[in-house]
Protein backbone atom coordinates (compact mmCIF):
# COMPACT_ATOMS: atom_id res chain seq x y z
CA UNK A 1 0.00 0.00 0.00
CA UNK A 2 1.66 3.42 -0.96
CA UNK A 3 1.59 5.99 1.98
CA UNK A 4 2.19 9.83 1.53
CA UNK A 5 4.85 11.29 4.21
CA UNK A 6 4.68 15.30 4.61
CA UNK A 7 7.93 16.45 5.70
CA UNK A 8 7.68 19.98 7.06
CA UNK A 9 11.36 21.69 7.44
CA UNK A 10 13.26 19.07 5.59
CA UNK A 11 16.41 20.72 4.54
CA UNK A 12 18.27 20.01 7.67
CA UNK A 13 18.65 18.14 11.26
CA UNK A 14 16.22 16.07 11.73
CA UNK A 15 13.60 17.00 9.44
CA UNK A 16 16.77 15.81 6.96
CA UNK A 17 17.32 12.43 8.15
CA UNK A 18 13.10 11.32 8.20
CA UNK A 19 13.04 12.76 4.68
CA UNK A 20 15.97 10.46 3.76
CA UNK A 21 14.17 7.36 5.95
CA UNK A 22 11.14 7.71 4.52
CA UNK A 23 12.03 7.71 1.00
CA UNK A 24 13.99 5.28 1.27
CA UNK A 25 11.03 2.94 2.38
CA UNK A 26 9.02 0.60 -0.19
CA UNK A 27 6.06 2.34 -1.90
CA UNK A 28 6.50 5.70 -0.19
CA UNK A 29 6.46 9.34 -1.56
CA UNK A 30 7.70 11.93 0.41
CA UNK A 31 6.51 15.54 -0.04
CA UNK A 32 9.42 17.46 1.66
CA UNK A 33 9.45 21.40 2.19
CA UNK A 34 11.77 24.01 1.73
CA UNK A 35 11.83 28.09 2.88
CA UNK A 36 13.93 28.53 -0.77
CA UNK A 37 12.39 29.36 -3.61
CA UNK A 38 13.84 26.32 -5.11
CA UNK A 39 14.92 22.56 -3.96
CA UNK A 40 17.61 22.01 -2.32
CA UNK A 41 21.18 20.81 -4.36
CA UNK A 42 21.72 18.66 -1.25
CA UNK A 43 19.75 16.61 1.43
CA UNK A 44 18.18 14.22 -0.87
CA UNK A 45 17.87 15.81 -3.86
CA UNK A 46 18.09 13.83 -6.45
CA UNK A 47 16.24 11.01 -4.40
CA UNK A 48 13.14 10.28 -7.13
CA UNK A 49 10.91 9.35 -4.21
CA UNK A 50 11.08 13.05 -2.74
CA UNK A 51 8.94 16.30 -4.20
CA UNK A 52 10.35 19.35 -3.15
CA UNK A 53 7.55 21.83 -1.83
CA UNK A 54 9.67 25.01 -2.23
CA UNK A 55 9.04 28.82 -0.48
CA UNK A 56 7.03 27.03 2.68
CA UNK A 57 7.83 28.89 5.71
CA UNK A 58 6.19 28.20 9.00
CA UNK A 59 6.61 31.34 10.27
CA UNK A 60 5.05 33.04 7.34
CA UNK A 61 1.13 34.18 7.36
CA UNK A 62 0.56 32.34 4.31
CA UNK A 63 2.49 28.71 4.94
CA UNK A 64 -0.67 27.06 4.77
CA UNK A 65 -2.08 28.38 1.17
CA UNK A 66 1.62 28.10 -0.41
CA UNK A 67 1.62 24.39 1.06
CA UNK A 68 -1.77 23.42 -0.42
CA UNK A 69 -0.94 24.91 -3.79
CA UNK A 70 1.82 22.94 -4.27
CA UNK A 71 0.50 19.51 -3.08
CA UNK A 72 -1.17 17.49 -5.82
CA UNK A 73 -5.02 17.80 -4.70
CA UNK A 74 -5.67 14.11 -4.95
CA UNK A 75 -3.34 13.52 -2.35
CA UNK A 76 -3.95 11.92 0.52
CA UNK A 77 -1.10 12.06 3.83
CA UNK A 78 -0.54 9.26 6.42
CA UNK A 79 1.51 10.90 8.11
CA UNK A 80 2.56 14.77 8.44
CA UNK A 81 5.53 15.62 10.91
CA UNK A 82 6.34 18.72 11.49
CA UNK A 83 9.45 19.40 12.62
CA UNK A 84 10.60 23.12 11.60
CA UNK A 85 12.05 24.62 14.22
CA UNK A 86 14.15 28.03 15.78
CA UNK A 87 16.03 28.21 18.73
CA UNK A 88 17.26 31.83 19.95
CA UNK A 89 19.15 32.01 22.91
CA UNK A 90 18.67 34.25 25.58
CA UNK A 91 19.35 34.30 29.32
CA UNK A 92 17.11 36.89 31.76
CA UNK A 93 19.93 39.68 31.50
CA UNK A 94 19.69 39.26 27.68
CA UNK A 95 15.94 38.67 26.55
CA UNK A 96 15.38 39.32 22.92
CA UNK A 97 12.19 40.33 21.89
CA UNK A 98 12.81 39.27 17.72
CA UNK A 99 14.07 36.06 18.86
CA UNK A 100 11.16 35.33 21.11
CA UNK A 101 8.22 36.31 18.53
CA UNK A 102 10.24 34.15 15.89
CA UNK A 103 10.31 31.04 18.22
CA UNK A 104 6.61 31.20 19.07
CA UNK A 105 5.32 31.83 15.80
CA UNK A 106 7.30 29.10 14.22
CA UNK A 107 6.63 26.51 17.21
CA UNK A 108 2.74 27.29 18.21
CA UNK A 109 1.43 29.16 15.39
CA UNK A 110 2.01 28.13 12.01
CA UNK A 111 1.25 24.71 13.00
CA UNK A 112 -2.47 25.77 13.25
CA UNK A 113 -2.68 27.23 9.49
CA UNK A 114 -0.81 24.19 8.47
CA UNK A 115 -2.82 21.69 9.54
CA UNK A 116 -5.96 23.94 9.25
CA UNK A 117 -5.38 23.88 5.59
CA UNK A 118 -4.38 20.75 5.16
CA UNK A 119 -7.89 19.07 6.28
CA UNK A 120 -9.92 21.57 4.60
CA UNK A 121 -8.03 20.88 1.44
CA UNK A 122 -8.69 17.37 1.92
CA UNK A 123 -5.23 15.88 2.28
CA UNK A 124 -5.82 14.55 5.55
CA UNK A 125 -8.54 12.20 6.58
CA UNK A 126 -9.85 9.04 8.64
CA UNK A 127 -6.47 7.39 9.67
CA UNK A 128 -4.07 10.43 9.09
CA UNK A 129 -1.49 10.75 12.22
CA UNK A 130 0.13 14.74 12.77
CA UNK A 131 3.34 14.63 14.43
CA UNK A 132 4.26 17.72 15.93
CA UNK A 133 7.94 18.06 17.29
CA UNK A 134 8.04 19.45 20.75
CA UNK A 135 10.82 18.97 22.86
CA UNK A 136 11.17 17.97 27.09
CA UNK A 137 12.03 21.78 27.59
CA UNK A 138 7.85 22.13 26.92
CA UNK A 139 7.24 20.56 29.91
CA UNK A 140 6.43 22.70 33.18
CA UNK A 141 6.80 19.83 35.25
CA UNK A 142 9.96 18.47 34.64
CA UNK A 143 11.68 22.59 34.34
CA UNK A 144 14.29 22.41 37.83
CA UNK A 145 16.42 23.73 39.24
CA UNK A 146 19.03 21.98 38.30
CA UNK A 147 18.92 23.31 34.98
CA UNK A 148 17.96 26.86 35.78
CA UNK A 149 16.05 29.92 33.67
CA UNK A 150 16.42 31.54 30.79
CA UNK A 151 15.72 30.59 27.56
CA UNK A 152 11.99 32.02 27.70
CA UNK A 153 10.76 31.78 24.06
CA UNK A 154 12.54 28.55 23.31
CA UNK A 155 10.81 26.58 26.41
CA UNK A 156 7.51 28.71 26.52
CA UNK A 157 6.55 28.27 22.73
CA UNK A 158 7.62 24.55 22.85
CA UNK A 159 4.49 24.20 25.99
CA UNK A 160 2.28 26.31 23.72
CA UNK A 161 2.67 23.97 21.36
CA UNK A 162 2.02 20.74 23.72
CA UNK A 163 -0.95 23.31 23.93
CA UNK A 164 -1.98 23.78 20.63
CA UNK A 165 -1.72 20.16 19.83
CA UNK A 166 -3.44 19.09 22.86
CA UNK A 167 -6.47 21.51 21.09
CA UNK A 168 -6.22 20.00 17.73
CA UNK A 169 -6.08 16.64 19.37
CA UNK A 170 -9.69 17.39 20.29
CA UNK A 171 -11.07 18.89 17.39
CA UNK A 172 -9.67 16.16 14.79
CA UNK A 173 -10.50 12.98 17.30
CA UNK A 174 -14.14 12.63 15.30
CA UNK A 175 -12.26 12.89 12.20
CA UNK A 176 -10.11 10.12 13.07
CA UNK A 177 -6.65 11.73 12.67
CA UNK A 178 -4.39 11.56 15.44
CA UNK A 179 -2.33 14.38 16.61
CA UNK A 180 0.82 13.21 18.85
CA UNK A 181 3.56 15.46 20.65
CA UNK A 182 6.96 14.34 20.37
CA UNK A 183 10.43 14.74 22.41
CA UNK A 184 12.93 13.23 19.21
CA UNK A 185 15.96 13.12 21.76
CA UNK A 186 18.83 15.98 22.34
CA UNK A 187 20.33 16.10 19.03
CA UNK A 188 23.95 17.10 17.76
CA UNK A 189 22.57 19.51 14.97
CA UNK A 190 24.02 23.52 13.88
CA UNK A 191 20.63 24.20 15.72
CA UNK A 192 21.88 23.00 19.51
CA UNK A 193 25.69 24.14 18.50
CA UNK A 194 24.35 27.54 17.84
CA UNK A 195 23.62 27.75 20.93
CA UNK A 196 26.06 26.46 22.82
CA UNK A 197 24.77 23.10 23.09
CA UNK A 198 27.42 21.40 22.05
CA UNK A 199 29.38 21.18 25.43
CA UNK A 200 26.61 19.11 26.35
CA UNK A 201 26.33 16.43 23.85
CA UNK A 202 28.54 14.13 25.42
CA UNK A 203 27.79 14.12 28.77
CA UNK A 204 23.77 14.54 27.98
CA UNK A 205 23.54 11.47 25.36
CA UNK A 206 23.04 13.91 22.58
CA UNK A 207 22.33 11.70 19.49
CA UNK A 208 22.89 12.25 15.81
CA UNK A 209 19.51 13.01 14.09
CA UNK A 210 19.49 9.91 11.64
CA UNK A 211 19.38 7.84 14.97
CA UNK A 212 16.83 10.25 16.42
CA UNK A 213 14.87 9.97 13.00
CA UNK A 214 14.92 6.20 13.11
CA UNK A 215 13.51 5.74 16.97
CA UNK A 216 10.43 8.18 16.11
CA UNK A 217 9.62 6.78 12.85
CA UNK A 218 9.19 3.26 14.45
CA UNK A 219 7.07 5.09 17.27
CA UNK A 220 4.77 6.66 14.51
CA UNK A 221 4.40 3.48 13.28
CA UNK A 222 2.70 2.43 16.72
CA UNK A 223 0.74 5.59 17.29
CA UNK A 224 -3.03 6.13 16.34
CA UNK A 225 -6.17 7.50 17.99
CA UNK A 226 -5.45 5.89 21.63
CA UNK A 227 -3.16 8.30 21.86
CA UNK A 228 -3.88 11.03 20.96
CA UNK A 229 -3.35 14.30 21.98
CA UNK A 230 -0.29 12.74 24.45
CA UNK A 231 3.07 13.26 24.80
CA UNK A 232 5.54 11.32 24.70
CA UNK A 233 9.27 11.01 24.49
CA UNK A 234 10.16 8.17 21.64
CA UNK A 235 13.90 7.56 23.64
CA UNK A 236 12.94 7.53 26.77
CA UNK A 237 14.63 9.81 29.48
CA UNK A 238 18.11 8.71 28.34
CA UNK A 239 18.99 12.43 27.48
CA UNK A 240 15.85 14.00 30.16
CA UNK A 241 18.48 15.65 32.29
CA UNK A 242 15.74 16.38 34.83
CA UNK A 243 13.60 13.19 34.54
CA UNK A 244 14.79 10.84 37.51
CA UNK A 245 15.27 13.98 39.42
CA UNK A 246 11.38 14.86 39.16
CA UNK A 247 9.79 11.36 38.03
CA UNK A 248 12.04 8.67 39.55
CA UNK A 249 14.10 6.10 38.33
CA UNK A 250 13.12 2.87 36.15
CA UNK A 251 11.33 5.23 33.85
CA UNK A 252 10.18 3.09 30.59
CA UNK A 253 10.98 3.63 27.05
CA UNK A 254 8.99 5.21 25.35
CA UNK A 255 7.93 7.44 27.95
CA UNK A 256 5.01 9.42 28.39
CA UNK A 257 5.69 13.09 29.28
CA UNK A 258 4.38 14.89 31.79
CA UNK A 259 2.70 18.35 30.68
Amino acid sequence: MTSNVLIIGATRGLGASLTKLYSAKPSTTVFATTRSSDPPSGHNSGNENVNWLAGIDVASPDVGQKLIAQLPSSTKLSVVIISAGYFGFETFDNPDWEKELKMYTTSAIGPVFVVHHLVHAGHLSHGSKVILVSSESGSITLRHEKEGGGNYGHHASKAALNMVGKLLSLDLKEKGIAVGLVHPGFMRTEMTKNVGFDKYWDDGGAVTPDQAAESLATFIEGFDLSKTGQYWAPRGPRDIGTAEVVLGKGLPTPLQLPW
